[in-house]
C-alpha cells in the first residue's frame, strides 16, 4: 500500500504547520493509512517446501512495536535536535562512518524484535535464563537490551568506537573481532550483519564451532539482499559472496536456508519476517526494511535442548571473556 499523496515541503517548520492545518500530521494511529504493515509480517507460504512452511512462525505488531513507532513519530517533531543531528551528520560524514555519527549523537536506533517476539522465536517463557549471550555487530545494544535479561552474561562484538562507549555504558563485555570465536556461548545473535560484513561465510563457521551443544544462533537479515561493507564513509563489496538465488523475499528466504545454512551444517527450527525498523528525521519518522529473522541450530546437535541454568547457581569462571578494547 502506498502512502497517501501530499505536498513535499522540505523546510521542517512549514512541513509541521502544514500538517497541523490541514490535519495531516503523521501518527502512529494511522499508520495503516499509509503503510501496507500486514506486509511486513506476512508472506506467500506457498512459495516454500511443506518442510519448510511449518517452520515458519507468524508475528504482528505487538504493543512494544507500537511503542517505538510512538517515540519515532515524537523524535521526528523535535525540530532544534533534528536541525542540529542533520548538520552535525553533514560535517561529520566527511570522515566518520554513518554507524559511529549516530553512535555520537546517539540517534539512528534501531528494532528488530520485540521481548514477546524474541521469547516466541526461541520457544522460552520469561523465567528462561541461560549463561551466556553474545551478540555479533551489537550497534547501540537497544536490540542487545531485549535479549540480555535471560542470559547472567552478555558480551558483544562492535566495529565502531562509539557505538562500544553505548555498550560499555550498558553493562556489556566488549570482545575483539578476532577475540570471540572459539569461546562457547549458549546463543548467539547476528542481526543484519551478514549482509554488511566481508566475510559472512567464515562469520557462519565461527559460530558454529563457538555455541555449546544445543545452542542456538539467531540471524536477521534484510531481503532483498544487496551486500556492501561499510568502511568510514565508502561502501565497499564484501571479501566473500553468498550467492543468494530468486527476487522476492520468499524465493532468497528459501535459498538462505537450502544454500548457505544447510550446507553450513545448520538446522533452520524457526524462522519469520519482521520489518527491521529505524528511528527518523523530520522528513520521515521512521525508515523500514524487511528482515527475514531465523533461528538456527548446529544439525549435530539433533536432540539437544538450548541449555539452561538456575537462578541461584554459580557462574562458570572457566570461560570468562575480558574485555581486550580497553
Amino acid at each position: 500500500m502506498a502512502m497517501q499523496q501530499r505536498p513535499h515541503i522540505r523546510n521542517p517548520l512549514m512541513r509541521i504547520a502544514y500538517e497541523h492545518q490541514t490535519n495531516t500530521k503523521f501518527n502512529r494511529q494511522e499508520i495503516r493509512r499509509h503503510f501496507d504493515v500486514d506486509k511486513w509480517y506476512n508472506c506467500n507460504l506457498d512459495d516454500f517446501p511443506e518442510d519448510l512452511r511449518v517452520l515458519f512462525h507468524q508475528c504482528h505488531m505487538d504493543s512494544a512495536t507500537e511503542k517505538f513507532l510512538d517515540s519515532c513519530y515524537q523524535k521526528s517533531d523535535w525540530i532544534i535536535t533534528q536541525a542540529w543531528h542533520s548538520l552535525a551528520k553533514a560535517f561529520l560524514g566527511f570522515f566518520m562512518s554513518s554507524t559511529s555519527i549516530n553512535g555520537l549523537l546517539d540517534r539512528g536506533c534501531m528494532f528488530v524484535f520485540s521481548m514477546e517476539q524474541f521469547r516466541s522465536l526461541l520457544e522460552i517463557n520469561a523465567d528462561f535464563k541461560a549463561d551466556h549471550l553474545l551478540d555479533l555487530g551489537a550497534g547501540d545494544g537497544k536490540v542487545t537490551e531485549i535479549m540480555a535479561g535471560h542470559f547472567r552474561r552478555v558480551s558483544a562484538t562492535e566495529v565502531s568506537y562509539t557505538m562500544q562507549r553505548r555498550l560499555r555504558q550498558l553493562g556489556y563485555t566488549i570482545l575483539g573481532l578476532d577475540q570471540w570465536a572459539g569461546h562457547k556461548y549458549d546463543v548467539i545473535s547476528c542481526l543484519n550483519l551478514l549482509d554488511r560484513c566481508e566475510r559472512p561465510a567464515t562469520i557462519m563457521r565461527d559460530i558454529h564451532r563457538s555455541l555449546v551443544p544445543g545452542g542456538v544462533t539467531i540471524v536477521a537479515m534484510v531481503l532483498p539482499f544487496k551486500p556492501f561493507v561499510e568502511s568510514g564513509f565508502n561502501q565497499n563489496r564484501p571479501v566473500e559472496n553468498l550467492h543468494v538465488q530468486g527476487k522476492t523475499w520468499e524465493e532468497q528466504a528459501r535459498s538462505l536456508i537450502v544454500d548457505f545454512f544447510t550446507p553450513a551444517g545448520f538446522t533452520v527450527l524457526a524462522f519469520t519476517k519482521l520489518p527491521y525498523l529505524c528511528e527518523g528525521d523530520t522528513e520521515n519518522p521512521f525508515y523500514v526494511l524487511q528482515d527475514v529473522v531465523f533461528v538456527l541450530k548446529r544439525t549435530m546437535d539433533a536432540g539437544v535442548t538450548l541449555p539452561h541454568v538456575s537462578c541461584d547457581s554459580g557462574a562458570d569462571d572457566s570461560d570468562i571473556v575480558v574485555d581486550i578494547t580497553g
